[in-house]
């Protein structure tokens, strides 16, 4: 799978009682699909996965795979304390038609992972064994607030054949130097479509239709014995060519996005984009053009927003992303909504980039 553009990671959208509102969640997908970013995340950064029931994650699955457009690269977060959990999640994700997972280290089990910030052999196995047995290809997660993955396991990952790349959710660009430098052997093919852009499983896929088509030809031989049914061909699959990448780092950070895609890293996730996409966009689209006066001042902007409150954590995600339209509402305890000042600096911050 090949990553480029603006990957928006998904928040959940809950009822003021604390019920899953998958309505909401319909909305706010197909209203970014409009956008030109290129994927979502879902069950990712700022998704309260973890308060999430193994039915109601599945839920959330299904729901955005439905509404998504086809040409968004569908990305689903499987980090869960337990390889065997993760595993079924990763399945559920294949089965509707994600096109990767999102790996991160379980911190509930920080202390057995790690030896002096270290991996223990566990951490090793936690990995591999989930690479080994999903089914859709893997993308680490490295969050420098929660679970920094050390360079030595980003490399030895780096070389099994189902790991594709990494969400690094950090400020320091010497970390995608190093993993540049680190993973520079590894490479892997991409399906595109024949203007190189990703090509997604949905996009991919042989629709079969099942409806009776008038007009078309039943042949003699097929109305002795039985009841002859008539059927439209297959529409054939997208036209697509092939690409060669490396390992693929997706910068999951305002701070320093323009620095980082120029380090190595080929696509962005921050956590902004979740609230105003467009805006997001544009910082790459500024960087894909080679217009750095004009990324300066649009990743300037988001910079500010973003350092303007002292972590964008969950509710502020979801306040923010109510001025662009889309359906924040509460999170679900025990994380609260923002006040009322937070919620007019909210506003003031991202006074011009509502998209």
């Amino acid at each position: 799978m090949l990553f480029e553009g603006v990957h928006v990671p998904l928040a959940t959208p809950f009822y003021p009682d604390g019920r899953l509102n998958l309505r909401k969640l319909e909305h706010n997908v197909r209203r970014y699909s409009l956008t030109p970013t290129s994927g979502l995340i879902a069950l990712g950064p700022n998704s309260e996965m973890a308060s999430l029931s193994s039915e109601e994650r599945i839920e959330v699955l299904k729901t955005v795979a439905a509404e998504a457009a086809k040409e968004k690269v569908l990305t689903a977060g499987i980090g869960l304390p337990s390889v065997r959990e993760s595993l079924l999640l990763a399945q559920a994700a294949a089965d509707a038609r994600f096109d990767t997972v999102l790996l991160s280290a379980p911190v509930e089990y920080r202390h057995l992972l790690w030896n002096d910030a270290e991996p223990t052999a566990a951490c090793f196995t936690y990995f591999e064994a989930i690479a080994d047995g999903s089914p859709l290809p893997v993308v680490l997660h490295s969050d420098a607030e929660s679970a920094p993955l050390p360079m030595a396991l980003i490399a030895r990952l780096a070389t099994h054949p189902n790991v594709i790349g990494i969400l690094e959710q950090s400020t320091h660009v010497s970390r995608v130097v190093q993993m540049r430098e680190a993973t520079a052997g590894v490479k892997h093919t991409a399906t595109t479509t024949i203007t190189f852009t990703a090509a997604t499983g949905r996009m991919l896929a042989v629709e079969q239709p099942a409806t009776v088509v008038a007009g078309t030809f039943v042949s003699a031989s097929s109305l002795s014995g039985g009841t002859a049914v008539a059927t439209a061909p297959p529409v054939p699959a997208l036209k697509t060519r092939t690409k060669e990448v490396g390992f693929q780092i997706v910068w999951g950070a305002t701070t320093n996005a323009g620095e980082a895609l120029r380090a190595g890293a080929g696509s962005l996730a921050m956590p902004l984009a979740a609230t105003v996409p467009q805006a997001a966009f544009e910082v790459w689209a500024a960087w894909k053009d080679g217009d750095p006066k004009l990324l300066a001042e649009k990743q300037g902007r988001l910079s500010r927003a973003e350092q303007g409150i002292a972590s964008w954590d969950t509710p502020s995600i979801k306040a923010g992303s109510e001025l662009s339209g889309y359906f924040g509402g509460r999170p679900r305890l025990p994380l609260l909504s923002v006040t009322a000042n937070r919620a007019e600096e909210l506003a003031s911050l991202l006074r011009g980039m509502n998209s």
